[in-house]
């Protein structure tokens, strides 16, 4: 997706020149962008593009700390990848099985090197490819919206450095491919030639999207206002049409999948998408994001630790481009993206609902994108050619001011982002979990005849030291929830005998019943890291093993 696009001759249809008031750098800063296979841009991209890789895989496999959610996602790549399924234990339609196809074909070069590399750890390297591929998409959307190219560039790199970004978009995460897709639709979107095929490609990549990570649903309204935006108006019709059609029929793919299986109604003895809808959309509520000692505050206040100008300037910057769209012609350029914003925002504003702490990925480009196009708007009122006698000197000086908001601005930023993105350019979170796998594969005697409970987040690691995946290592949840693993443990808690007592373990397990009591007739044999983050090796007492 990075590379260039050798193109001849300019489209055929005609492209209507500026409004009064457009920024003054180009008549059509987004088709002189399309026909330039090198020169400034593909050097600023470039340039751009080799920091934020650097930044972001330096210290990648130890910060911040491996979740369940990577190891799950990299636990069900794998099965694909070896023939199991889609998942490594029944597939319950939680989410659509597309983002972990993905992972799996982006994991599987390095995996027919050294099977034992699928870890989470190590396969964060991989999602380099997708946030590389996402901050170039982003740089393109913001040239086809008409920024100047300082302002993109502005825009990719808010997009790539904020230690936000750096944290999140380096873990193994839907939500980041789910991202990466719908840049490429909006790119499609823009597009200055206006072919129906690039709008019909936008609907297959805003479907691609929704089958990576389904809540990117709320972000189609802000991608069709652009494809409005920017089809032309003889052929609007058939393009939004197209585009909604591709959109749609490939989503549908996903509940035909269901109903060939006889999964997409409840039933006795089977899962369902049904089910599956069911759970998401009932899971209990972690309260109102505003209100102190909730979970959703807590993420709330975990986001703004790591950055706090793009979330809450790029949300004010998009609730003003709404307010001023008929009076301001940026804001008619960045409708989308500010609409985008503005949704997700709403959605995390609800009063009740579940709000997880990777929700703000889909909300990063469109926030960047806004504080550019602010930036962009700034400094082209700043920079407005004055009237009559005295012109030279008053250039002069709005250049002046116009360096100061600069240096007012990075004075703002850069010493927040300094502090919250060393911890992320040097800790080592991960260490106990490391000791811990190490301890599982060298001072267990026979690990092929061993049961353990683990967290996603080791599942892999014990699998490729020796325990038999399924029934031999266990996902914790699953001793409870899924009957075909309980099945297995006729005895309940004394059918197994470790538990790797991770923060998630011991935090799941009140819900739990069987892990619960694998906990209580446990005692610590290996203890990793202090406090609230340490992780406890437990042998159970009492088993029949």
């Amino acid at each position: 997706m990075t590379a260039t696009r050798p193109t001849a001759t300019p489209p055929t249809t005609a492209v209507p020149a500026p409004r009064a008031g457009a920024h003054p750098v180009a008549k059509n800063p987004a088709a002189r962008f399309r026909f330039r296979t090198c020169g400034p841009d593909l050097l600023l991209c470039g340039a751009l593009l080799t920091v934020i890789l650097t930044v972001q895989g330096w210290n990648i496999t130890r910060f911040p700390t491996l979740s369940d959610d990577e190891g799950t996602y990299l636990a069900q790549a794998w099965s694909v990848q070896q023939g199991r399924g889609l998942a490594h234990y029944t597939y319950w339609y939680d989410h659509p099985p597309v983002g972990w196809i993905q992972i799996a074909l982006i994991t599987w070069p390095a995996s027919l090197i050294d099977q034992g590399a699928m870890t989470v750890a190590t396969m964060r390297y991989a999602m380099l490819l997708v946030s590389g591929t996402s901050a170039v998409l982003l740089y393109v959307l913001a040239r086809r919206l008409r920024l100047p190219r300082w302002a993109a560039g502005l825009g990719m790199a808010l997009f790539g450095l904020s230690p936000l970004a750096i944290v999140l978009q380096r873990q193994i995460f839907l939500d980041n491919i789910a991202v990466m897709w719908m840049l490429l639709a909006f790119c499609l979107a823009a597009s200055p030639s206006r072919h129906l095929w690039h709008h019909f490609g936008a609907g297959l990549a805003a479907a691609a999207s929704v089958l990576s990570k389904e809540t990117m649903l709320v972000v189609l309204p802000a991608l069709l206002v652009t494809m409005w935006q920017h089809s032309h108006r003889d052929t609007r019709k058939f393009a939004v049409t197209g585009a909604v059609a591709a959109c749609g029929l490939t989503g549908l793919g996903y509940p035909l999948y269901a109903l060939l299986n006889n999964e997409l109604f409840p039933g006795h003895g089977h899962v369902s998408l049904i089910d599956g809808i069911r759970y998401q959309m009932s899971r209990e509520s972690s309260g109102f994001v505003l209100a102190k000692g909730t979970g959703s505050h807590a993420v709330f206040e975990s986001w703004l630790y790591y950055d706090t100008v793009l979330p809450l300037s790029g949300l004010v910057g998009a609730v003003l481009l709404l307010c001023v769209l008929r009076w301001s012609v940026t804001a008619r350029a960045l409708a989308g993206p500010a609409l985008a914003v503005a949704t997700l925002a709403l959605v995390v504003m609800r009063p009740s609902g579940y709000l997880p702490a990777m929700y703000v990925i889909q909300a990063l480009p469109f926030l960047a994108l806004i504080v550019a196009g602010a930036a962009a708007s700034i400094t082209h009122a700043v920079l407005r050619r004055g009237t009559g006698r005295g012109g030279r000197t008053s250039r002069y000086a709005r250049k002046a001011v116009l360096a100061a908001l600069g240096a007012a601005a990075a004075a703002l930023v850069l010493p927040h982002w300094y502090d919250s993105g060393r911890t992320a350019l040097t800790a080592d979170a991960n260490a106990p979990y490391g000791a811990a796998a190490a301890w599982m594969r060298d001072d267990v005697a026979d690990p092929g005849r061993t049961r353990a409970l683990v967290d996603d987040a080791l599942w892999l690691d014990l699998v490729h030291a020796g325990y038999r995946p399924g029934d031999g290592v266990i996902w914790f949840y699953k001793a409870d929830l899924d009957p075909a693993v309980a099945k297995t443990l006729p005895n309940g808690w004394r059918d197994i005998d470790y538990v790797v007592a991770s923060p998630t373990v011991r935090r799941d397990a009140v819900d739990l019943p069987t892990v619960k009591a694998a906990l209580q007739h446990s005692t610590p044999v290996a203890v990793f890291g202090e406090g609230a983050n340490r992780i406890e090796i437990r042998r159970i007492t009492g088993g029949t093993r």
